[in-house]
């Protein structure tokens, strides 16, 4: 791709670029709704100045910051807090005009309050202000889900090419130097999406492992098609129950039928590969991956609670695992962590070495799993606000992070603040699925349990009244043959 900031540059031209979007993903099953206060929102100059903003151009562009939203994946976002996000953020579009171009900085798996496809609200909003003549450049999760909605209203696409995460900047990077390009020049880009009925979770899908490993990693080789600027792979969100989950292709290009090509091809390798998914780490349920740690000569084994991943959209709160150590009076264990502003404020109450009783577990959640037990405050972590503190305790051989609110444990700096070494502990317990690019090297080995919660592995009996069901797993007997769907804006 050329460079299109340096295009625009040997011009006369300054664009005003429109940036912001909302980010999160959402499980239907969690019944934990997501506020303004989850959200970390930033508003114009400080969106700028965001480390993961920190691509956009000083010179030869005008970025115009508006509004983005971004939080930890968890349940449903309430219809009013995105009504008001919604609301401000076009009413700074509005003001803002005239533009040159919209970039949205999306994931693609939120899911709203009487809303099935709130990426499509959201995104046809933008396009109804600006009009049908300015290009939208949009950046989405390859667990996002697309819709004809979505596509029909945008001419640029990005999609995370790893998982875990790993191209977050080169990403957002890619969508807005297409945008730049489509500005710097006569070429005029439009998006095809090829769906395909397959609902995979991110565990069985990691782009570490086949196969997913080796399509993702021929990805390129489209982008390098004449007529055909970038080609991704959508995973989708398999634990919002709603019409539009399901995996994808999405190419952005100039020739339609190329494009079109494309898309049809990657979906039907998708497809082709259908029942090579396999979960990487050793899976299966709780007591036999705790077996395995006890029978391992080897440490630290990393422990992932999948059912209740935070980053996955789970509520973070369910104590089985920890319940499951006492239970086995378990030794040398940091768990890490169970989200309990109750457990946390009883903690700071008592202060650093006092023994309490704490009921830890299930205050988000009511129908999860809780534990009473004695426990003795080893350390607390108060950064200045209420909800960011966070305790740490022993409860036997158990030791606990009890964190105020809804947040993961997946960076070496989250243990190393609390004065917490990973690399030293017997068995580290961590909520996720895949474990994160800091976690996963010093794993030794890494098992994942099958445990229950809003974002658990039982795919096939996840509540379902809105899922389509002629897809897998529900329809085993599902057939496919590609077809790309154009965007609307395709043939303007």
């Amino acid at each position: 791709m050329p460079g299109p900031v340096n295009l625009i540059r040997e011009g006369t031209i300054m664009p005003r670029i429109a940036v912001g979007g909302i980010h999160t993903e959402c499980s239907t099953s969690s019944p934990a709704l997501m506020r303004e206060e989850d959200f970390r929102v930033l508003r114009g100059p400080d969106l700028l100045g965001a480390d993961y903003f920190d691509f956009l151009p000083r010179e030869g562009v005008e970025p115009v910051p508006l509004l983005h939203a971004r939080a930890v994946p968890g349940g449903p976002v309430a219809r009013a807090t995105y009504d008001a996000f919604k609301a401000e953020f076009l009413d700074r579009l509005t003001r803002a005009l005239p533009l040159d171009g919209v970039y949205l900085a999306m994931h693609g798996a939120m899911h709203v309050e009487g809303m099935e496809d709130a990426e499509g609200d959201w995104i046809s909003a933008v396009r109804a202000v600006v009009g049908p003549d300015l290009p939208i450049a949009t950046s989405y999760d390859l667990h996002g889900n697309v819709t004809q909605r979505i596509v029909d209203a945008i001419d640029i696409f990005s999609a995370y090419r790893t998982a875990p995460h790993i191209d977050v900047r080169e990403t957002m990077q890619a969508a807005w130097e297409m945008l730049l390009r489509r500005l710097a020049g006569d070429e005029r880009p439009g998006v095809v999406w090829a769906p395909a009925p397959l609902l995979l979770p991110g565990e069985r899908s990691s782009t570490e492992d086949e196969p997913a490993r080796s399509l993702y990693a021929a990805l390129p080789e489209f982008d390098r098609r004449p007529g055909v600027w970038k080609a991704d792979l959508m995973i989708g969100y398999v634990w919002a129950d709603e019409p539009r989950a399901t995996a994808a292709a999405v190419v952005t290009g100039t020739d339609p039928e190329a494009t079109r090509a494309a898309a049809e091809e990657i979906a039907a390798r998708f497809w082709a590969a259908r029942d090579d998914f396999r979960f990487g780490p050793v899976t299966g349920p709780l007591a036999e991956m705790l077996d395995r740690t006890a029978a391992a000569t080897t440490a630290p084994v990393i422990l992932a609670d999948s059912g209740d991943n935070p980053t996955g959209g789970g509520v973070g709160d369910r104590a089985d695992v920890l319940a499951a150590l006492i239970a086995r009076d378990w030794q040398g264990a940091l768990v890490a962590g169970i989200t309990d502003a109750p457990a946390v404020a009883a903690c700071f109450a008592a202060g650093e070495g006092a023994d309490l009783t704490l009921r830890i577990g299930a205050t988000l959640d009511p129908a999860g799993i809780s534990v009473t037990t004695p426990a003795r405050v080893l350390m607390l972590d108060d950064p200045g606000r209420e909800p960011e503190r966070q305790a740490v305790v022993a409860i036997g051989g158990v030791t606990l992070i009890l964190a105020a609110r809804r947040r993961p444990y997946h960076a070496i700096a989250d243990f190393t603040r609390l004065g917490l070494d990973p690399k030293g502990a017997r068995l580290l317990v961590v909520k996720s699925g895949y474990l994160s690019p800091e976690l996963a090297p010093i794993a030794n080995p890494s098992l994942m349990a099958l445990t229950d919660g809003s974002v658990n592995q039982d795919i096939a009996n996840l509540p379902n009244h809105r899922r389509r069901l002629r897809r897998l797993p529900y329809d085993p007997d599902t057939d496919f043959a590609p077809r790309g769907l154009a965007s609307a804006r395709f043939s303007r």
